[in-house]
């Protein structure tokens, strides 16, 4: 039971939901870009170098975010804040993952994957964990390592970047900014209370949330579309991507009304929920239905 307990919290720290998401738009890209029959090992070493790179990720974001984390309610029962895991064991293991996940996509895919995969690394440690605490427009930035596995599986297949990689990259990239922003939204006293300058600790009126994510929410139903117009997918995938994103984008079109004269705080609130969960059915809809309409 104690190796068990051990194992739970090691991928605990991995953070599995993000990295899972990770590997499921690594995995539709890499499909999306293949031109020949599918190559299930090959398909196989992009999944376990994105999982292993995206958990090395995961549990350094952890180790740095230590102290921060014990003092949000949201965090405080993560591995290392709750005492589950030792800091540096945490550090070890993040840095020996993270590295295996480089070594697994230079060796089984190409050198470009594993390219995108160290800045995917490096953007999301370097860049996006310190300015959560410098600056509001860290989300704006963190939207890039969010987005780059769409690059590591599209490189995978191709070992090469054309206009399909770019635009899967756009969605993610602006998917984003409503899922983030509205989880910061719904826990702004939380991230407040770590210190962390989240755009919506310091927008009490919620004006400048709602027209990030109301712009955001534009620009991702617009890049949805772009994938037929370049023949990525077809008709069948145009349909559904219209709906579902016309759908997603009512509930941030509510949520700037809510905000644009007098704040409804009820309101907001419950908009942001319903935008942050939307936003977690949304993406894997959406890719499936990529991945449905090229089959």
């Amino acid at each position: 039971m104690l190796i068990l307990s051990k194992s739970k919290s090691y991928i605990d720290l991995m953070k599995p939901e993000l990295t899972g998401l990770s590997v499921l738009t690594s995995l539709c890209a890499y499909y999306l870009g293949i031109q020949s029959s599918f190559n299930f090992v090959q398909a196989f070493w992009v999944a376990i170098g994105t999982l292993l790179v995206g958990g090395g990720a995961g549990a350094l974001n952890e180790y740095f975010e230590r102290n921060y984390d014990r003092l949000m309610k949201r965090t405080e029962q993560r591995p290392i804040p709750s005492g589950r895991i030792d800091p540096l064991q945490a550090l070890i293991f993040g840095n020996v993952v993270a590295m295996l996940g480089l070594s697994v996509l230079a060796v089984f895919t190409n050198l470009l994957s594993a390219f995108f995969a160290a800045l995917t690394l490096a953007t999301y440690l370097v860049l996006y964990t310190p300015l959560k605490r410098i600056a509001w427009w860290n989300t704006l930035v963190g939207a890039i390592p969010g987005a780059l596995p769409t690059l590591i599986g599209w490189t995978a297949a191709r070992n090469e970047i054309n206009s399909g990689a770019w635009l899967l990259f756009g969605i993610l990239l602006a998917w984003q900014i409503p899922h983030f922003l509205s989880l910061a939204w719904m826990y702004k006293k939380d991230y407040a209370r770590a210190g962390f300058k989240m755009l919506p600790v310091i927008d009490d009126r919620g004006r400048r949330t709602s027209f990030h994510i109301l712009v955001s929410s534009t620009l991702l139903l617009l890049t949805s579309l772009f994938i037929s117009w370049i023949g990525l997918a077809g008709r069948f995938y145009f349909s559904i991507a219209l709906v579902m994103s016309l759908a997603f984008l009512w509930n941030p079109i509510l949520f700037r009304l809510s905000t644009s004269k007098q704040l409804n705080q009820a309101m907001a609130n419950s908009y942001s929920r319903r935008i942050f969960f939307s936003s977690l059915l949304y993406l894997p809809a959406l890719m499936l239905a990529m991945v449905a309409d090229k089959v």
